[in-house]
């Protein structure tokens, strides 16, 4: 079983910065970050493979967001630049021994970022 622990989350005005961090109790191949507003579903918002040469996010954080890896260290991070206050939700780290995994899973508790207009 893979140990997610997610933090960096916090409160910021709009068109601040935040990083988040994800520490795994183990290596992963994919490690990803999700998040879930209030009323709404869990979305996807970025992944990495395992060299960090491939990488995938959603249109909406796309060119704002940055996801990267720290395999020695076993750690996923997501810079968030440009925040907007639809970026508001908790942000979940996942990660999974397979390469590029429909489904993850293993998944962290979660981190609230809160963006204020």
């Amino acid at each position: 079983q893979v140990q997610l622990v997610e933090s960096g989350g916090g409160l910021v005005q709009a068109g601040g910065s935040l990083r988040l961090s994800c520490a795994a109790s183990e290596r992963t191949l994919s490690m990803g970050w999700f998040r879930q507003a209030p009323g709404k579903e869990r979305e996807f918002v970025a992944a990495i493979s395992w060299s960090g040469g491939s990488t995938d996010y959603s249109d909406s954080v796309k060119g704002r967001f940055t996801i990267s890896r720290d395999n020695a260290k076993n750690t996923v991070y997501l810079q968030m630049n440009s925040l907007k206050p639809e970026d508001t939700a908790v942000y979940y780290c996942a990660a999974d021994r397979r390469e590029k995994p429909k489904n993850y899973n293993y998944w962290g508790q979660g981190t609230q970022v809160t963006v204020s207009s």
